[in-house]
This record gives C-alpha cells, sequence and structure tokens, in this order.
C-alpha cells in the first residue's frame, strides 16, 4: 500500500482559471511554521495582528474583522445564518452562480427568499435593488461583489445608504474580488463582508476573513438566548447560544477573537499564518499598486483576446478585472482545448456554469499570478492550442503581442 501511494509531488501548474490560483511563495513559507496552542500569548497576538492587517484590506476601522476558519464559503455560511433567522425576509442581489448560492444557504436557514436578477453578463442596477427592497421589506440584503461566473462585478456604491434607510443590515461575498479590487466596507456603508484567500490575496483555500459592523455585531449578539435558566454570561462553553449551526455561529467564534478568548473550536493555525501573510504581502505592495496590477493584468488579458479574433463576454463596465470571459469559437471543441493547455503547456484556464456552460472559458491573473509574463505566456499557450485544434484564423503572435502593448499602455498611463 504504502509503495502504491508516494510522496505528494503535484505538477508546477500554472493557474490561470477562476480560483484557486498559485500561492505566493511567502505564504507558502509562512505555513511551514510550527505550531502553537490556541490560547498560547505569541498565538493571540498573531490573531490580533491579522485583525489589525485585514481592516485595511476590507476598508474599514470595524473592531469584528477577523477570520472564519474554512474555505471562502465557510465565511458566507457563517454571515447568513449568523445574520438570519428562520422566516426573516431577505433579499439576494442575482447576476451570475453565486447568487444562487447565497439563495440556496438562505433557503437552507429558513428565510423567505426574494431575488432582484440581472442577466448573467449585467449587474443589477441600484434603482432595481431600491425598488425591491421598498416592496419586499427585506431584514437583510445580500449581494456578491464579484461573481467569478460571469465575471461581472456589481457596483455597490450607495448599497448600505439604502439599506439602512429601508432598516436592512447588509451582506456582501467579495471572495472572487478581495485584494484585487477596492472593497470599501465602510465608504459603502455595508455591515459584513465576506472573503477567501485562495485568489487575488495570494494563498490556498481554508480561511474566510471577515469584518463585521457594530449594528451587525449587535444582531448577531442579540441571538443568545436563556436556555433552562442559563444566561450565557454565566458559561463559558458556548452553550447558551442556538442558530442553525454551531460551528458557523459568529457570535461564539467573535468570543474567541474577543479578549474573553472562549473556546469555541481549535483555531486552524497554519492558516492563520497563511492568511496573515497573505494580508502582509498585499500591504506591502500598497493597496492601489495592487489594485493597478491587477487592473493592468485584465486589461491584457481582453486586449490578447480580441487581437486572437475572440470575443469577450459580458458588458465591459462592470467587468472583475481579475477573470476574463471569451467565448469558444464555433467547431472548436472547449474541453480539448482546457485539456491541451494543461497536458502540454501546465496551465489550466476554467470552464463555465449553468447557461454559459461550454460557451465560454475564463482566464483569471490575480494574486499571485496577476503578472505580465504569467498572461503572456497564457496566451501564447492559447494561441498554440487553438491552431492545433483547428482554429487557424489567429494572426500569427497577435494576443501576445496585444496584451503586452495594453500592459505597457497601463504602466505609462
Amino acid at each position: 500500500m504504502l509503495e502504491q501511494i508516494g510522496e505528494i509531488d503535484p505538477p508546477q501548474r500554472l493557474l490561470m482559471g477562476p480560483g484557486p490560483v498559485n500561492a505566493h511563495p511567502r505564504v507558502l513559507r509562512a505555513m511551514s511554521a510550527d505550531l502553537l496552542g490556541q490560547f498560547d500569548p505569541e498565538m493571540t497576538a498573531y490573531m490580533n495582528e491579522v485583525m489589525a492587517l485585514y481592516r485595511p484590506i476590507f476598508g474599514t476601522e470595524n473592531r469584528w474583522t477577523f477570520l472564519v476558519d474554512g474555505t471562502a464559503r465557510a465565511g458566507i455560511e457563517a454571515a447568513l445564518v449568523s445574520l438570519v433567522a428562520p422566516g426573516e425576509r431577505v433579499l439576494v442581489v442575482n447576476f451570475g452562480r453565486f447568487g444562487l448560492l447565497l439563495t440556496e444557504i438562505l433557503e437552507r436557514v429558513g428565510a423567505v427568499v426574494e431575488t432582484v436578477d440581472a442577466p448573467w453578463g449585467e449587474v443589477v442596477p441600484l434603482e432595481a435593488i431600491a425598488a425591491a427592497v421598498e416592496r419586499f421589506g427585506p431584514k437583510v440584503v445580500a449581494t456578491v461583489h464579484g461573481d467569478t461566473s460571469t465575471t461581472m462585478a456589481q457596483p455597490l456604491d450607495g448599497l448600505g445608504d439604502l439599506c439602512r434607510r429601508a432598516g436592512a443590515l447588509s451582506y456582501v461575498d467579495a471572495t472572487a474580488t478581495i485584494g484585487g479590487m477596492e472593497i470599501a466596507a465602510d465608504r459603502w456603508g455595508v455591515d459584513v463582508v465576506t472573503g477567501g484567500l485562495q485568489k487575488c490575496l495570494g494563498g490556498p483555500s481554508g480561511s474566510a476573513p471577515i469584518t463585521v459592523s457594530a449594528a451587525a455585531a449587535e444582531r448577531i449578539f442579540s441571538r443568545r438566548h436563556v436556555e433552562h435558566g442559563i444566561r450565557r454570561d454565566d458559561i463559558d462553553d458556548g452553550l447558551g447560544v442556538r442558530i442553525g449551526s454551531n460551528y458557523f455561529d459568529l457570535a461564539m467564534i467573535m468570543d474567541y477573537w474577543s479578549e474573553k478568548r472562549l473556546n469555541h473550536h481549535t483555531e486552524a493555525t497554519t492558516m492563520l499564518y497563511g492568511a496573515r501573510e497573505c494580508a502582509r504581502v498585499l500591504l506591502g505592495e500598497g493597496l492601489e499598486a495592487c489594485f493597478r496590477r491587477h487592473a493592468a493584468a485584465g486589461r491584457a488579458v481582453a486586449a490578447g483576446i480580441r487581437a486572437m479574433g475572440l470575443t469577450v463576454f459580458g458588458d465591459d463596465r462592470y467587468r472583475m478585472t481579475n477573470v476574463t470571459a471569451l467565448y469558444i469559437p464555433d467547431g472548436i471543441d472547449g474541453e480539448a482545448v482546457r485539456r491541451r493547455m494543461r497536458e502540454d503547456f501546465e496551465i489550466e484556464i476554467g470552464t463555465a456554469f449553468g447557461p454559459l456552460a461550454g460557451k465560454v472559458w475564463r482566464i483569471g491573473a490575480m494574486g499571485y499570478n496577476a503578472r505580465k509574463h504569467k498572461v503572456l505566456i497564457t496566451l501564447g499557450a492559447l494561441e498554440a492550442v487553438l491552431r492545433a485544434e483547428g482554429f487557424s484564423s489567429i494572426p500569427p503572435g497577435a494576443g501576445v503581442a496585444a496584451a503586452l502593448a495594453a500592459w505597457t499602455d497601463s504602466a505609462t498611463a
């Protein structure tokens, strides 16, 4: 048995899909550090540093800025199950696969869900959200910032004010954009924002940064209740809290990230190290510089695609900077192209979901991979594979040349 199952030795693949991407070497090094106990003062000092590091990344002064142990979806689910009680109304701004995910999680919570929708490739106008809020009267409004299934980024200016006037809290899933596009929780006035490491932050999947406003924290803590005559403040094991989940109960998790350090679960120490280093790398580069790099990479990918005679999917005005979708040319087997990219060039590009399945590829240039040479290598490989698959109308070298010019123009703008 042992002879048949060897040491892990994955291929050195360039991950240029919608995520995950290759982790930054500094992050991987940080994750190889020795473990500490979860109440060790050095460990809790690292936790405090993580909270401080992620506040500027979320664009917030929120005291409650911390990590949920688990993939990005753990942060999404923790936010929703902690904010929403069964029977409460929630409005979901839906413009892609991950708006549907919010709906699915909320339905499991027992919420009464209504959606305000846009076709895939578009976003939902603020006026349409306002009309739905007025008609439906939700307790919470939930949306995705950047939906990688459609590559669109929902504008969020004004959303928080709209929700506050209606007496609603707001939730934003920023998994696909945090670290690559501006997240402005305080300026937007949104209450809870969650993210993930595995895209623009250049880390592995497994930790979900989150920020929670004072109003949302009040709502979360208010869901404590008296059970069998025992008040929550009289115990230290979390048994006085009841929501739909124990592991994802933010009130209990926040007690651990507070000065109380009340036990909830064993902290994922290695992932905390990784999340900490992701933030250090990003802030060391500078937020604005990182946003410019992602924008330059996105422009270069789109320019290269168009120069090869291919068509970019979606509304240019609202495209995410870090993921670009392109239509698969007629007569080309999309999965054969992806397979040859992987087998011949060790490059992964993405397929698609739902109504776009089999119609588009998705190319991501984010985090450690939002770099000029990686974009150029990917476009050059795509040209070679398309030619080999029979799409011979590409002007030789056009994609790489156009991407290089676009990147250069971005650097001098």
